[in-house]
């Protein structure tokens, strides 16, 4: 494939203008959506095939969310391209200032595979809202999900607009090498450097959804029953690989035990004695990373679980008590079915616990004081924060998604997403009018003198 030859078509396309109509953004959008509908169960298949993702799990975090994106983002985008209006000082009066949301050009979508559908098409959503062309590079890890992206999406959408490119770190290197307007990348810090080091070639801007530790502090208010109902299923959902997941607890010690057993009775609950035998529990993406994960379960107490069958990519929901601070378990993303719980004394030593660490990508906190809560909110820096309950801010479209620091950059969703994708440019205008003589040289002292009276109006 040249892909030298397929970016300057997109970016001679975006040059006719075409992608720039409020009209071809729409029909774009609608087809995405049938694009995700008319194959509902295409997709299903596809990713029960990758990633043993049950179907109402994969209904619901990928069919049915993208459906929504595209109605959110149809509803507002009449809004959303319209001049927004900003006040003009007195010293450029008479004139009109406003903001023009203006497209970037062709970008680059880089997708990952543990969403392999929704972590391409949510991403087109905002750069096609935006009035974009891209090209979508999907992972090569979910390959049933890839294939059936380049099948459908030309037949869907502008294939003079959008394309789709399969492969591997090879083609994933090339694209790399060719000017984008603009990259947006799904996955982990090592590849970001990478992305991020081509893009400088081209002084292209990048938007980086990352990971990290996504902690979770319990208090002696919580109810425990409720926090470990929606702790177990923000955890085990797609079997932990969720960028956003709970990667570890921190708890009164005392309350541990209390946890554990709620845990248990949750996981029971949802899969059953035997989670390998439940339809509603997926699979690990691949024995390499199956092996990984097992790896992390020497360390610690393992309080339930622990069951392994690297062939079957099979981790069960597996609760560890008492890990090493020091340990893998501890010092990586887990991105798997393993749940690190850590004894702490009190709110105070939590705080400082994750404020020594690097800026996650989400950070969660049950407790009914609301004390903790403000403090919370105000100390703890994170992409994002959801207050007794996980992953759950990700179902409002009208907020932000992304990280900060090492857990990301940029945001998407929503009107995040268009602007993201967007240049927002300044205009101001003013009539031929004569100008107030101050403002030019020569420059004498009663000129100045009335500059400084002015400035503040």
């Amino acid at each position: 494939m040249n892909f030298e030859q397929q970016v300057e078509c997109h970016k001679d396309y975006f040059n006719r203008h075409i992608t720039h109509d409020i009209n071809w953004r729409k029909s774009q959008l609608k087809q995405i959506k049938k694009l995700v509908e008319e194959n509902e169960q295409a997709w299903l298949d596809a990713l029960h095939q990758d990633l043993g993702k049950p179907a109402v799990e994969a209904w619901i975090t990928e069919v049915s969310y993208l459906s929504g994106d595209v109605d959110h983002v149809l509803k507002r985008l009449n809004k959303w391209v319209k001049k927004r209006k900003v006040a003009t000082p007195v010293v450029a009066q008479p004139g009109r200032s406003y903001i023009l949301p203006e497209p970037l050009g062709t970008v680059l979508i880089i997708g990952a595979w543990n969403y392999p559908l929704q972590l391409v098409l949510a991403p087109l959503v905002a750069v096609v809202s935006a009035g974009n062309c891209a090209i979508i590079k999907p992972s090569e890890l979910a390959p049933a999900t890839s294939a059936l992206l380049a099948k459908l999406v030309p037949q869907y959408l502008d294939p003079q607009a959008i394309s789709v490119v399969e492969g591997g770190v090879e083609e994933t290197t090339a694209l790399l090498t060719q000017p984008f307007d603009h990259i947006m990348y799904t996955g982990n810090g090592q590849v970001a450097r990478i992305v991020m080091t081509a893009a400088a070639k081209h002084l292209t801007p990048v938007t980086l959804e990352l990971g990290g530790k996504s902690p979770v502090y319990i208090d002696q208010s919580a109810d425990l029953n409720i926090t470990a109902q929606r702790l177990a299923w923000g955890k085990w959902m797609n079997a932990g690989q969720t960028c956003i997941a709970p990667d570890y607890v921190l708890i009164d010690k005392q309350l541990i035990p209390a946890l554990v057993t709620a845990l248990k009775q949750q996981l029971k609950n949802m899969f059953g004695e035997d989670a390998s035998k439940s339809e509603s529990y997926g699979r690990i993406i691949n024995e390499r990373h199956a092996t990984r994960i097992a790896s992390y379960l020497d360390t610690g107490e393992i309080a339930h679980g622990g069951t392994v069958d690297i062939d079957a990519k099979y981790i069960e929901p597996t609760i560890i008590t008492n890990p090493a601070i020091d340990s893998p378990l501890m010092t990586d993303e887990i991105f798997g079915a393993i749940l690190p719980i850590l004894p702490i004394e009190n709110f105070e030593q939590a705080k400082s616990f994750i404020k020594q660490r690097e800026k996650p990508l989400s950070a969660y906190i049950f407790t009914k004081d609301k004390t903790q809560l403000t403090q919370w909110q105000q100390e703890i820096s994170a992409g994002n924060q959801c207050i007794n309950d996980v992953i759950m801010f990700n179902a409002v479209p009208d907020l932000p998604f992304g990280g900060v620091g090492p857990s990301g950059m940029g945001q998407y969703s929503g009107k995040a997403g268009f602007d993201n994708f967007s240049h927002l440019k300044s205009v101001l205008t003013r009539p031929f009018l004569k100008d107030l003589p101050v403002r030019f040289a020569p420059y004498t002292k009663l000129k100045f003198k009335f500059l400084r009276l002015i400035r503040h109006l």
